[in-house]
């Protein structure tokens, strides 16, 4: 199996594993327990939460979380006020502000994904956008809509998740949600980064381990997430190198049959969205099954919907139906790429036939 799907999961990497299993083999204590085996796994969670704010801005706190969508509700219903989001978020994002009752306010985006800024609606507490799209890979421009945002008296939340360890995350951001399986890590956690002088209500009531999060930290997870943070920062040249030499080589092996969806310049080059005309994607997924990618998000999949996000860009029905998504990163060998590459086009060429 060629595995393409970099932005609905990240593989593990073997570094992450090896920091987990001493606490999945024997250091079951409790984090927050008092005696030593307790102080010991304690240490662990520390160390993690020091690994993965070393990619975050100074200024703030790490709260670990069950992942960023956990992170993204607690932001968005712990503030007051309206919210203003674009139109290419993600589901826990849109979902999450639709369902707070508070108004809401969409920002569009131009033809190559990218938003563009609009006045913030008086009322606004809170601004939300994603560093980079989960769907087009695109970059968002977040320092200028935190700048926004904070004229009109509202805090700025950024959906850090695609971006984190890739793209730097603007010192002006109030909120910053960021989850361990999209570099390499673990799933089943993530983060909410909360700038000093931000109190949020709790989303969770408990026992408050987290000093507003409520839930027993799992040392495994919390290692496996420091370790894949901390590789971000040694490995970062290396990976955007990487993906960089694989991007071009598929946009040239591919050629002028297939449209790219999205900025080709102000983009993470680990996302290649793409699109043929008249491409039958189910029939594409079926003829090339030991290749894994995406037909679009893998939290929208299955909803036989078109993409909000392909939609945005203004593409109709047919042609956001006829793209799909490769995702590939750190541990994308070359080879097995441009073999995976040759494969879909061929495929893609067969159907026109």
């Amino acid at each position: 199996m060629t595995y393409l799907d970099y932005q609905a999961t990240s593989p593990l990497a073997p570094e992450a594993l090896k920091a987990m299993l001493p606490w999945l083999e024997q250091g079951h204590a409790n984090p927050h327990s008092p005696h030593r085996a307790g102080r010991q796994a304690r240490a662990a969670v520390e160390v993690a939460r020091d690994q993965v704010a070393a990619l975050l801005p100074s200024g703030g706190r790490v709260v670990f979380t069950s992942g960023a969508t956990e992170a993204l509700n607690w932001a968005i219903k712990g503030t007051r006020g309206g919210i203003v989001t674009t139109a290419i978020e993600h589901a826990a994002v849109l979902d999450t502000a639709k369902a707070t009752g508070r108004p809401l306010a969409i920002m569009p985006v131009d033809g190559e994904g990218v938003t563009q800024a609009a006045p913030i609606p008086e009322g606004t507490g809170l601004v939300a956008a994603m560093l980079v799209n989960n769907e087009i890979g695109t970059i968002q421009p977040v320092a200028a809509l935190a700048e926004d945002a904070h004229r009109a008296g509202a805090w700025m939340l950024c959906d850090a998740v695609q971006g984190y360890g890739r793209v730097a995350i603007p010192d002006a951001v109030d909120l910053a949600a960021i989850s361990a399986h999209k570099i390499h890590g673990p799933k089943g956690i993530g983060a909410l980064w909360i700038r000093d002088g931000i109190t949020l209500p709790p989303l969770l009531h408990g026992g408050d381990q987290e000093g507003g999060r409520s839930g027993t930290l799992s040392p495994a997870l919390c290692a496996g997430f420091g370790m894949a943070a901390r590789l971000m920062v040694e490995r970062k040249d290396a990976d955007m190198a990487h993906v960089a030499r694989l991007w071009s080589l598929a946009v040239e092996r591919l050629g002028p049959d297939w449209a790219i969806n999205g900025a080709t310049g102000q983009r993470y080059h680990g996302n290649l969205n793409i699109r043929r005309d008249g491409l039958d994607v189910a029939r594409l997924m079926s003829d090339c099954r030991d290749i894994a990618f995406s037909a679009g998000s893998a939290c929208a999949s299955g909803s036989g919907r078109p993409s909000h996000v392909l939609a945005g860009l203004g593409l109709s029905d047919r042609e956001a139906r006829s793209s799909i998504r490769l995702g590939f990163g750190r541990y994308t060998t070359e080879a097995g790429f441009l073999a995976a590459i040759d494969r879909i086009d061929a495929a893609a060429r067969e159907q026109r036939r």
